[in-house]
């Protein structure tokens, strides 16, 4: 029985350990949130909650240095995700949202919206092999999507209305997200 408790302390140690050292904290946070994501579920916002962005006028900048306007969205269906490489889960969340931009990257508009300088992007892109385009922003916000945490997905419709608003990390490749895009794109 004392053997038995020793093992268990020392057990319980080493998880506070691995909690408080830096470099293995966030691959554990990261795996954390992987499995939070699997269960997190994608609802689209009632009709009665919908809010519909008054404007379009929002600068941005891309990360080749090109200037980029909401307005050029207008009337497309259009994934917007706040993030930062820096965010477990954010990062837990990146490869199901890339599995999905490589398959809609055509049809929908993705904004993958950053206040990481673009260096630091490149080399978390590079060294993810992820290929969406990552934005920062060059005036405010509408008022619509203000956030105060991250991750925060929403998923905009041809008419501007926000059909989903999701915080927290999601598996955005389910056959659930998949089937509610096809449906955006067929209205």
């Amino acid at each position: 029985m004392k053997s038995k408790f020793k093992k268990s302390n020392i057990v319980f140690v080493v998880v506070i350990l691995l909690f408080i050292i830096p470099q293995t904290r966030q691959f554990i946070q990261i795996w954390l949130h992987k499995g939070i994501a699997l269960v997190n579920p994608v609802n689209e916002v009632s009709l009665d909650k919908r809010v519909g962005l008054e404007s379009y006028d929002w600068q941005l900048l891309k990360e080749d240095k090109a200037a980029y306007n909401l307005k050029q969205a207008k009337g497309k269906v259009v994934l917007i995700n706040f993030w930062a490489t820096w965010c477990p889960p954010c990062i837990a969340e990146m490869p199901s949202l890339q599995d999905l931009y490589n398959d809609y990257g055509d049809t929908v508009e993705f904004l993958f919206i950053t206040t990481d300088n673009f260096e630091v992007v490149k080399a978390f892109k590079a060294k993810n092999n992820y290929t969406f385009p990552v934005f920062i922003r060059r005036s405010d916000y509408p008022k619509e999507l203000i956030t105060k945490s991250i991750p925060r997905t929403l998923i905009v419709n041809k008419q501007g209305d926000i059909v989903i608003d999701k915080s927290g990390a999601v598996d955005w490749n389910s056959d659930n997200v998949r089937a509610q895009l096809d449906q955006l794109l067929a209205e």
